[in-house]
C-alpha cells in the first residue's frame, strides 16, 4: 500500500470526534487508494461483472457517511473496514444476483492460489464468505487476518500494525487459515 499524508491519521481523529467535514476532506485522499482495493475485488470477480470499481467506492462511502461508533485508529485501521465493507457489498450483489436466478451458479471470484494451494482459480464468492464467517468464529483474529492480507491486500507488516499483533503472529496465522480455508473450500 502507499504511503498516504499524515493528514489521513488526523482527519480519522477529527472524524471521531463528531467532525463529517472531516470525512469529506478525507476521501480525495484516499479515494485512489480505496479504488486500487475495489479494482483488485472485482479482478477476482467473473468476467462482466456489472460493479466498477469507482461504483464500489461510492458504495463504501455512503456506508462510511453512516458510521457513527467507529473509533479510528489509523489507516490500515480504516483501509482494514473499508475492505471489509467491500467484502460485504460484493457479497449482498452476489446474493441478490442468485436471488434472481433463483438458485442459477453462484457468482465466482478468482481466489488467490496462495490462500487456497491446490484448487481451483476460482471459488464461489459466497462459499468463501461462509467459510471466512466460520473461520471467524472459531479464530476471530485469523479470519481479520485474511480479511487484510487476502481482501484488502495489506502486507505482513501492515496487517500487523492494523491489528497491533507481531508480523511473526500474522504470518502464522495467514499461513493457518490457508490450510484451514483450503480444507473447508475442499469440503463444500
Amino acid at each position: 500500500m502507499r504511503e498516504l499524508p499524515d493528514s489521513v491519521t488526523e482527519l480519522l481523529i477529527a472524524w471521531n470526534k463528531g467532525d463529517q467535514a472531516a470525512l469529506s476532506a478525507l476521501m480525495p485522499l484516499v479515494f485512489d487508494e480505496l479504488r486500487v482495493l475495489a479494482g483488485i475485488y472485482l479482478n477476482r470477480e467473473r468476467p462482466g461483472h456489472t460493479l466498477q470499481p469507482t461504483a464500489l467506492v461510492h458504495e463504501v462511502y455512503l456506508r462510511l457517511v453512516d458510521q457513527e461508533r467507529v473509533s479510528w485508529e489509523n489507516r490500515a485501521h480504516f483501509f482494514g473496514m473499508t475492505a471489509r465493507m467491500m467484502r460485504r457489498l460484493l457479497v449482498n450483489h452476489a446474493e441478490a444476483r442468485d436471488a434472481v436466478k433463483r438458485g442459477g451458479r453462484a457468482q465466482k471470484v478468482f481466489l488467490d492460489e496462495a490462500l487456497i494451494p491446490g484448487s481451483t482459480p476460482e471459488v464461489d464468492l459466497l462459499a468463501l464468505d461462509l467459510a471466512l464467517q466460520e473461520l471467524e468464529k472459531l479464530d476471530a483474529r485469523q479470519g481479520q487476518v485474511v480479511e487484510m492480507r487476502f481482501f484488502s491486500g495489506l502486507s505482513i507488516p501492515e496487517t500487523a500494525e492494523a491489528l497491533q499483533i507481531s508480523p511473526a503472529t500474522v504470518k502464522r496465522d495467514w499461513e493457518t487459515a490457508k490450510l484451514w480455508l483450503r480444507r473447508k473450500m475442499a469440503e463444500g
